[in-house]
């Protein structure tokens, strides 16, 4: 991809605001442009449709997640060892295959095109690793963070949005909304991906302060794992839970809204997450403040735990009526989101960065995210076979409270371990 020497010198040496908004934005929006990729079927409900005694939605999504999971196994090896100058090519050629999966489901009658839907996530897995590459390792890699990862709330959101836009407005149907949802992105992810191969790499003093990152051998990755397994173990755990509560929100939130007597109003699955967007923003993007890693390290444990009391505090209120249903999601999002996006690069960065270790971020990601969503699938399928009687009302409000206690516990082990563990 052609660089220009200019734009990355001017952002070398640009104020930070200027830098972070330049480079915030446009992974930001490149980030939504891969979500059109991925989630917009999820905005459908494939009423009356079964497979195998299992509800049709349920099968997609399985079926994508569990392409999305294998994904993440495979990035850990992928993500970890990419070299900077293969990043675009293989972020346009993941979301290329993702956009022809959508083209396969389209055309592939009920119910063969559901293989089309693991086929999906296959590629699209490792696209976070891919942008998130041009992030890390920077002083102000938790503002940077924080706006890529409201993506988890804005763009899962708008882009189920436009999927019911195009099935209520412009009849289309359930099989091609998918395909032609993502078509509407493709001009921007074209533009943000040119504008962040521009973007000049960590600083000296980036490096100083963050530690320099690296592509990673496989011996480096087991080396880095096994220094640190027991912390690890027990952060990939907490991972796997938040994947769990956060997967049941995402991909069934329509019938949750519809449950809580909001089925008809399409634009409040993007409108009920912008204040949980809006506030992760702030409490995530306020961490590049902090300079001792130590200390941000244990902050980002905190402020995990701070989530899991929220989700538990606003469910209580919810089900004894002291809150809305509104207030509720937001609650319980913010609750949930807040550690969720801590995960996806903040946290993992500053042990890194702590620990003086020089590998990258990505392979931590990758690792959690392999078993986060391993986890989800089997969720799911019990979730159908197991509870199928229980609501997914009543489903997400279970997970919310088991879910938030394992947390708790979990987290308190791990600020322990790596409290102990010398830097």
């Amino acid at each position: 991809m052609l660089r220009s020497d200019w734009l990355a010198r001017r952002l070398a040496v640009a104020p930070p605001a200027v830098f972070v908004g330049v480079a915030g934005v446009f992974a930001f929006v490149a980030y939504c442009c891969v979500y059109a990729f991925r989630k917009p079927f999820t905005a459908g409900t494939y009423e009356g449709l079964v497979l195998w005694g299992v509800q049709f939605k349920i099968v997609l999504v399985v079926a994508q997640v569990a392409g999305y999971a294998l994904s993440k196994f495979i990035g850990i090896r992928v993500i970890s060892g990419m070299a900077a100058r293969h990043r675009a090519a293989t972020l346009l050629g993941v979301a290329g295959l993702a956009g022809v999966s959508l083209l396969g489901f389209a055309l592939t009658p009920f119910p063969w095109n559901a293989a089309w839907m693991f086929v999906n996530g296959l590629p699209l897995g490792m696209a976070w690793g891919l942008v998130f590459g041009y992030l890390e390792g920077r002083r102000v890699t938790e503002a940077l963070a924080a706006m890529l990862c409201v993506n988890f709330i804005i763009s899962s959101g708008f882009v189920k949005t436009t999927g019911r836009w195009l099935l209520d407005a412009q009849g289309l149907s359930e099989q091609w909304m998918p395909f032609a949802a993502a078509l509407l992105f493709v001009p921007g992810l074209l533009l943000c991906v040119w504008v962040m191969e521009h973007l000049p790499p960590p600083s000296k003093a980036d490096e100083a302060q963050r530690a320099p990152r690296q592509k990673m051998s496989p011996q480096a990755c087991r080396g880095l794992f096994w220094r640190y397994a027991p912390g690890l173990v027990l952060l990939v755990t907490v991972y796997l839970v938040l994947t769990i509560v956060r997967d049941v929100r995402d991909n069934f939130t329509v019938e949750i809204w519809r449950e809580l007597g909001f089925g008809g109003n399409a634009t409040i699955l993007t409108t009920a997450e912008i204040p949980v967007a809006v506030l992760s923003l702030l409490a995530v993007g306020a961490m590049m403040f902090v300079r001792d890693n130590a200390f941000a390290l244990r902050l980002n444990h905190l402020l995990v735990a701070l989530g899991a009391v929220l989700l538990i505090g606003s469910t209580v209120l919810f089900q004894q009526g002291g809150i809305s249903p509104i207030v509720w999601m937001v609650a319980s999002g913010f609750g949930l989101f807040l550690p969720y996006i801590l995960f996806n690069g903040v946290l993992f960065d500053r042990l890194l960065a702590h620990f003086r270790e020089r590998g990258n971020v990505g392979f931590l990601i990758y690792v959690a995210d392999s078993i986060g969503y391993l986890g989800s699938v089997g969720v799911l399928l019990w979730r159908n076979f197991g509870a199928g009687e229980m609501s997914w009302l009543g489903f997400y409000t279970s997970l919310c409270y088991g879910g938030a206690v394992l947390m708790l516990v979990l987290m308190a082990g791990s600020y322990w371990y790596f409290l102990k563990k010398k830097g």
